[in-house]
């Protein structure tokens, strides 16, 4: 009866395929036995304590490629690489309980680009007499704000919470939405914008909110991609802004012109 096993067989009892063994093979990681006389390789109790111990430390994240020189080491080598070996798995662990916690996060829709807070706020909107479009565009809003002005975000967050408090706000903001259907000559466009700018004048805590969206670089950029977002060029919600700008700026208030860095 031959000695040693075919490798089918080898495979078999070290738990992986055959086309495992002959890769580990190919890599030079477990030497390929002698044929026998019928011309078959026989696996003996080295080449398969070989396999396990590759298949092992493999299984463990152990790159195939640190795999050899790891087991012809001696002991103290062995455990410090292993050492390597555990806290790279460690860091990977991390990585993919973060991309867990993401995927969790993306059933819950709005929680995955915005923290709790922000999405409370929008949850709120439609008792307070908001569209489902009026919701999206403050969505999306917050979604640039905490992008491209994340320091101030917070702050932003805080001082929109509180202006949601006040009747007179609400309604303004909700008349500034019903822009999107009016002609830019349409007069009430004017009348809108100077109740807007007067209110902000007479609430310094709610101008907060116009003017906290000012970055430390590319101000104007950052400012008008958040505050000018959805607006079509020569369109009634563009000229409103400009027209509600302009009377601020009159007033003293420092709000970024588009030609300004």
């Amino acid at each position: 009866m031959a000695a040693g096993v075919t490798i089918g067989q080898a495979a078999a009892f070290a738990g992986i395929t055959i086309k495992t063994v002959r890769h580990y093979h190919k890599l030079g990681l477990v030497e390929e036995p002698a044929r026998d006389s019928s011309g078959y390789r026989r696996y003996g109790s080295a080449e398969l304590l070989r396999l396990v111990q590759v298949k092992t430390l493999a299984g463990a994240g152990v790159p195939l490629a640190d795999i050899g020189p790891l087991l012809d080491c001696d002991a103290a080598l062995f455990a410090a690489a292993l050492a390597d070996v555990e806290q790279h798995l460690t860091a990977r662990i991390a990585a993919l309980a973060a991309q867990r916690d993401m995927l969790n996060r993306l059933t819950s829709g709005d929680r995955t680009l915005l923290p709790d807070r922000a999405v409370a706020m929008l949850e709120a909107m439609p008792a307070l007499g908001f569209t489902p479009e009026d919701v999206r565009t403050a969505r999306e809003s917050f979604v640039l704000a905490k992008a491209l002005v994340p320091e101030s975000f917070e702050d932003y967050l805080a001082d929109i919470e509180h202006a949601l408090r006040n009747p007179r706000f609400v309604e303004l903001t909700k008349r500034s939405a019903e822009v999107i259907g009016w002609a830019p000559d349409d007069p009430r466009v004017v009348e809108l914008a100077t109740d807007m700018a007067e209110h902000y004048l007479a609430h310094p805590d709610h101008l907060r909110i116009v003017t906290g969206l000012q970055a430390h670089t590319e101000t104007a950029t950052r400012y008008r991609l958040i505050a000018h977002h959805g607006e079509e060029r020569d369109s009634a919600a563009a000229r409103l802004a400009s027209l509600v700008e302009a009377r601020l700026r009159a007033g003293g208030i420092d709000i970024p012109r588009p030609d300004r860095g």
